[in-house]
C-alpha cells in the first residue's frame, strides 16, 4: 500500500543578477527591467511543508522581520483556489535578508511548488509562475529556476544558454540590509548603449567593461564598503565583480 505524504522539505536557493538595467517606469509604478537572472544552488534557505489541523508559520536561524511573509502569501493563493487542508511551514533562513539574492520570492515561489506536489493539484509551471507573480516580481524565475534574460517587471523571461559551473561564484555578504522599495524611489534612470542581450553572450572577461547593475552608484554612494569589496574581488582576479540586485551582496566570479 502507498502511502500518502505528509511531509516535504525543499531548498530554495538564491540568485544573483548579472547585470540590471532599469529602463523606464511604468504608469501602474513598478519600473520596466532588463536583468540575467542566475540561480545560484550552494546559497538556500531550509523549508518544511507539514499537513497539520491549523495552519503554522514558523521561523528558525536569521531573525524575520514582521509578519507579512511571502511563505504566507504562498498558502493563501493556493488556499483561495483550491481550499487545500492546513499546514505547518516551517522556514529554517539562511539566505541573508536584503541581500539581494531573492530569498524571500525563491521561498514563495518554491512553496507554490511543494504545496501543487503536496496535494497533487496538477498545476503547470505557467500556471504557477502566474500565481507567483502576484507575491512579487522576482517570484515567477523561480518556478524553472534557470537561467533566464528576464524584462518587463520580472514576469517576461527567455532561457539563456549560460552554464557557469566551470567558473567560482563567491558570494560576499554584509550586515547592510537594503530596501529594494526605498532604493527605486530615489533611483534616475540611466541610459545605456550596451545592449545586455548581446554582451552576455560575450566572453566573461568583457562583461567588466559592457556590463553593469544601474544601482551600484547609489547603493556605493551609500555604503561605500560595498564598492571596496567589489574592487577586492577583481584584485584578487576576478572576471567578473558585481552588485547583485538592490544589494548588499556582491559577488565575484572566478576561473576554477
Amino acid at each position: 500500500m502507498l502511502l500518502k505524504t505528509i511531509l516535504m522539505i525543499i531548498y530554495p536557493n538564491a540568485k544573483i543578477n548579472i547585470g540590471l538595467n532599469i529602463l523606464s517606469k511604468r504608469v501602474d509604478g513598478y519600473h520596466n527591467i532588463s536583468s540575467v537572472f542566475y540561480p545560484i544552488n550552494d546559497c538556500f534557505d531550509i523549508i518544511e511543508i507539514k499537513k497539520s489541523n491549523k495552519f503554522l508559520f514558523t521561523t528558525s536561524g536569521e531573525k524575520i522581520i514582521g509578519e507579512n511573509n511571502l511563505c504566507v502569501a504562498a498558502y493563501k493563493i493556493i488556499y483561495s483556489l483550491f481550499n487545500i487542508p492546513s499546514v505547518h511551514i516551517h522556514l529554517h533562513k539562511q539566505i541573508p535578508i536584503g541581500s539581494g539574492l531573492g530569498g524571500g520570492s525563491s521561498n514563495a515561489s518554491f512553496i507554490l511548488k511543494g504545496l501543487n506536489k503536496l496535494f497533487d493539484l496538477e498545476l503547470t509551471d505557467s500556471e504557477l509562475e502566474k500565481m507567483s507573480l502576484d507575491i512579487g516580481a522576482d517570484c515567477p524565475f523561480f518556478i524553472d529556476n534557470k537561467p533566464k534574460m528576464v524584462s518587463g517587471i520580472g514576469e517576461i523571461m527567455e532561457p539563456i544558454n549560460l552554464d557557469l559551473s566551470n567558473f567560482n561564484i563567491e558570494l560576499h555578504h554584509s550586515d547592510i540590509k537594503v530596501s529594494t522599495a526605498e532604493v527605486f524611489s530615489k533611483f534616475k534612470i540611466i541610459k545605456s548603449d550596451n545592449s545586455l542581450s548581446s554582451s552576455i553572450m560575450e566572453p566573461i572577461e568583457n562583461w567588466k567593461r559592457k556590463i553593469n547593475n544601474d544601482f551600484e552608484k547609489l547603493i556605493f554612494s551609500r555604503y561605500p564598503e560595498l564598492e571596496k569589496t567589489k574592487e577586492d574581488f577583481y584584485q584578487r582576479g576576478a572576471l567578473y565583480s558585481s552588485m547583485t540586485g538592490t544589494g548588499s551582496t556582491v559577488y565575484g566570479i572566478f576561473k576554477k
